[in-house]
């Protein structure tokens, strides 16, 4: 059972719109939940619960998402290195993205640029 009311509308519009501005141009650095937080002008642990209220997934599952989909952006239509990409998604290492990219594409970012799906 959730601790957030039934009527309760989640984050308004201008403040989620903030955050996800933030998210956008913050995707190749450390995102930290205080942040987010301060962007929706909310306490870390209220916005946690607001955000996936209101988006349906957590912060962290968002900017994982978001990511992601920028990588396989640039995987896609450039020509950067792996350690690259890694690096202009956010991620500190290549291991890290490696690990993370293949959990949500089932493929290694090198085998999803040369065009190999999972089964």
């Amino acid at each position: 059972m959730s601790s957030i009311p039934e009527n309760c509308a989640g984050l308004k519009p201008e403040r989620l719109a903030r955050v996800l501005e933030r998210i956008q141009h913050g995707l190749h650095e450390p995102l930290q939940i205080a942040h987010l937080a301060e962007a929706a002008c909310l306490s870390p642990f209220h916005f946690a619960r607001m955000f996936k209220h209101t988006t349906g997934k957590s912060p962290h599952a968002y900017v994982t998402e978001k990511r992601i989909a920028l990588a396989r952006e640039l995987l896609t239509n450039t020509a950067l290195p792996i350690a690259e990409v890694s690096r202009r998604a956010g991620y500190r290492t290549q291991a890290h993205f490696t690990g993370v990219f293949r959990q949500h594409t089932g493929v290694t970012p090198r085998r999803f640029r040369e065009g190999v799906r999972p089964e």
